[in-house]
């Protein structure tokens, strides 16, 4: 079949059509220094110049406007405020961001924004996840304001760059496993506040969850979010993409593990995965990429061996 644009291609693959090849995207994390015009100029500098992907994935290296590690005590949480996205610094890079990335890709590849969930969010201010927890049982009443606060700025930076000229977003979740809290936390302090979130995105093409952990996620508990692709480790945590193609109809982007031959060699070894994922999918509703962030140290010829290995794919 002709090639197809890039557009074309993750459009046909989102629909389970027949593609010339998967689509094909990998990442790591850069370092903008606080800029958004910086940071477009290295997504577009990776994701096309260099390799030719069917994505552009700005990543989360703009960071959200509060102090990792440093909620210790309930009365801590009362710092958390909501953003005013009309004068906020945060808000301003984003769109520079996305506005620069869309200026050099042009209009035919796919841009989405790497967006970390209310819950997540949460999850880096405090000191770590146990007294997360305890402030949960100690006081409910006032996390649950926090991630309202939070779930509408994070709504609103969606609606921010979707205006600016993303195509989707790239919703992460952390907190979404066995080994972070119990199911019935996620449902209360994860769930209404991932959808509240995402309402924000619900007229983009291209919305992506990722569902972040090397083992023991809440797999199930996030299949009917209104979201077209799903990504997680399915190499390392699963299911498997043919177990996950069982459960949804869903768009399913993975297939390489991201500590593995895709980020040490060898290409033997990038081949196979590639290939596996391939037959596991029938090649349809498959968007061939890491599970996670590759190391940023990677050694580049093996992103260069995967994106050639892709074209072997070709149909």
């Amino acid at each position: 079949m002709a090639n197809l644009s890039k557009r074309e291609r993750v459009e046909a693959a989102l629909q389970g059509e027949l593609v010339d090849r998967p689509p094909v995207c990998f990442w790591h994390h850069f370092r903008p220094e606080g800029s958004g015009y910086r940071l477009a100029e290295l997504t577009y500098d990776f994701f096309i110049r260099r390799f030719d992907l069917d994505i552009a994935k700005l990543m989360p290296d703009l960071r959200y406007p509060f102090p990792r590690r440093t909620i210790t005590a309930p009365d801590d949480w009362y710092l958390v405020d909501s953003i005013d996205f009309r004068t906020s610094r945060y808000a301003r890079e984003w769109v520079r961001a996305v506005r620069r990335l869309r200026e050099l890709a042009g209009p035919e590849v796919p841009i989405v924004v790497t967006v970390f969930s209310p819950l997540t969010q949460v999850l880096y201010f405090v000191a770590d996840h146990q007294l997360f927890l305890q402030h949960a049982v100690e006081r409910p009443a006032l996390l649950h304001q926090v991630l309202a606060i939070i779930a509408e700025n994070v709504r609103q930076q969606i609606e921010l760059v979707l205006a600016a000229g993303a195509d989707g977003i790239f919703f992460a979740l952390q907190g979404c496993s066995a080994t972070v809290m119990p199911v019935e936390r996620y449902r209360e302090f994860g769930r209404p506040y991932d959808l509240l979130a995402l309402s924000g995105a619900a007229d983009a093409w291209l919305n992506i969850l990722h569902v972040h952990g090397e083992r023991d996620l809440y797999f199930d508990e996030v299949l009917d979010y209104p979201v077209r692709v799903l990504s997680w480790s399915d190499r390392r945590a699963g299911p498997s993409l043919a177990q996950a193609s069982q459960r949804t109809t869903r768009c399913l982007m993975g297939g390489w593990d991201e500590f593995g031959p895709l980020a040490r060699g060898p290409e033997e070894g990038i081949r196979d995965e590639a290939l596996d994922a391939f037959r596991q999918t029938n090649g349809r509703r498959l968007i061939l990429a890491n599970g996670c962030s590759v190391p940023d140290d990677t050694d580049e010829r093996w992103l260069a061996a995967a994106r050639r290995i892709v074209d072997e794919l070709a149909s």
